[in-house]
């Protein structure tokens, strides 16, 4: 097979990828444009890409696809999560509560039911619910080094650490956190998926 390599905008950048959902926008690649603060949309089979500004500020670390198909963007920058609507390319921030400034947002997951669930690693893990806007931050429990997040199939939240050992185990009712100890201290695991059995790697 034949490899293509596609340039993106010079100097933006590019941190994570999300592919849309199969559907009208299936030839949509989604990646953050980290230093240049801005959304980049890539059409895999012309190579051609297009970014859109997120805002003064912005820093977009990881990108995901949510279930409504829009990309939503954990951005340090703008300490916020953000919402791109992929036909008008409307851009929604929802900020973080004052109480959290500087989170440095990494990464994100949907539960089961549509909740948002996020990872700052200067100690933080949150929730954003879609249907109101409304953002909730809770402290880690071991301080700083949350990154990874990830959705088991049992609807539990599982959050790795990177320059740290413990895995907190989230609940999604509470925003409860349970620190499991990996059988190799200081591994540092950097971020966190679950397989179709609820395993963990």
């Amino acid at each position: 097979m034949n490899y293509k390599p596609i340039q993106s905008q010079l100097g933006s950048h590019p941190h994570d990828v999300a592919p849309a959902p199969d559907g009208a926008l299936s030839d949509v690649v989604w990646y953050t444009a980290q230093a240049t603060g801005e959304l980049g949309r890539l059409n895999p089979a012309t190579g051609e890409t297009h970014h859109i500004p997120l805002g003064d500020g912005s820093s977009p670390h990881g990108v995901i696809v949510g279930p409504d198909g829009a990309p939503w963007i954990t951005d340090s920058g703008l300490n916020a999560i953000v919402r791109v609507d992929p036909t008008t390319e409307d851009v929604q921030v929802f900020p973080l509560p004052d109480e959290f400034p500087g989170a440095n947002l990494n990464t994100a997951t949907f539960d089961q039911q549509g909740v948002l669930w996020f990872t700052g690693q200067s100690g933080v893990y949150g929730r954003l619910n879609p249907a109101n806007g409304t953002v909730e931050a809770f402290a880690a429990p071991e301080g700083r080094g949350p990154y990874g997040i990830a959705t088991t199939r049992l609807g539990r939240f599982t959050s790795s650490r990177w320059r740290g050992a413990t895995w907190p185990k989230l609940m999604g009712q509470t925003g409860q956190a349970t620190v499991i100890e990996p059988p190799t201290p200081d591994q540092g695991a950097r971020r966190v998926w679950s397989d179709s059995q609820g395993r963990l790697w």
